[in-house]
């Protein structure tokens, strides 16, 4: 649904992307992550055509967006950035208006997003009278005007309280599973791209430094939890032996590249060590995300 090929773009001196390629396959819920600057805005912004790259090639829907913007963007709906509207209108005159920007809409449409999003019966009051959750709805609904394939959110639990944000989540699982959207996902809320997505990418300063699936960024790679009455000893074997390459808190070890847990179990139990039990380590989204920043930054 999304191709990005060796994607740059520059801004006066100053590069915001360094040739970054991406595929969003259809039918996921793919998250974009990186800290602020990392360049997710601007690839975002380049997907909708709002910001021209400076190199390589941009497609949507199967059409690149620089040459045929309007054919790679007639099945798109996007909450980018924080989503403005006329707060002395009301929610239905603010649809109306909006869905001038992405192709007429019937008041037969109008009134189908606006009941999917829970928003019937508060259409005709006023904007400004919405809660920070009922206005997160409206751009839901915005976004589903011209009856996308594929949607972009981005940030769409900002500002929300923990009620708003399971509210959004849930709402994207249902987008997701009743609408069989392909949806592009950025966000700061880690522990939510973890509910939500099965793949995500990770950007800094401009550069991918990891693409795939959710659960093998759980997976810390060769980390292993290993239990045995002689840790100390266990691992002091497994080093000379070349099957792991440290370890770490009486319980961790990591395994060398191409090494199994089996392989580990068989040296020490020919060694009259007992093995207790052996797994592989899962952490958390936030803590790979931390991890994956702190080892790509610069060296100084």
């Amino acid at each position: 649904m999304i191709s990005l090929l060796d994607v740059k773009k520059t801004f006066g001196g100053r590069v915001a992307l360094h040739g970054l390629t991406l595929e969003v396959p259809q039918g996921e819920i793919f998250g974009l992550l990186g800290h602020n600057g990392a360049g997710k805005s601007t690839a975002i912004g380049m997907m909708l055509g709002q910001v021209w790259p400076t190199g390589g090639v941009v497609k949507v829907c199967g059409h690149d967006i620089t040459t045929h913007r309007a054919k790679a963007l007639k099945k798109v709906g996007a909450i980018f950035e924080a989503p403005a509207f006329y707060d002395y209108l009301s929610g239905r005159r603010n649809l109306e208006i909006l869905c001038h920007y992405s192709g007429p809409a019937s008041p037969q449409r109008i009134r189908e997003v606006v009941d999917w999003v829970g928003l019937t019966g508060r259409e005709e009051s006023k904007v400004r009278t919405y809660s920070h959750g009922m206005r997160a709805r409206l751009a839901i609904a915005q976004a589903l005007l011209p009856q996308p394939e594929l949607v972009i959110l981005d940030e769409p639990g900002s500002g929300l309280d923990p009620e708003g944000i399971a509210e959004m989540r849930r709402t994207i699982q249902r987008l997701h599973r009743e609408m069989g959207l392909t949806i592009l996902l950025s966000s700061h809320l880690l522990s939510e791209v973890e509910q939500l997505c099965s793949r995500i990418a990770v950007l800094n300063q401009g550069r991918k430094v990891f693409d795939g699936r959710i659960a093998d960024a759980r997976t810390a790679a060769g980390r292993v939890t290993l239990r045995t009455p002689d840790f100390a000893k266990a691992a002091a074997l497994l080093v000379e032996r070349g099957m792991i390459t440290g370890s770490a808190d009486g319980k961790f070890i990591t395994l060398s590249e191409g090494r199994t847990t089996a392989e580990a179990v068989k040296v020490l139990v020919n060694a009259n060590i007992p093995v207790d039990g052996i797994w592989q380590h899962e952490q958390t989204l936030e803590d790979f995300y931390l991890a994956l920043i702190k080892e790509s930054a610069p060296r100084p």
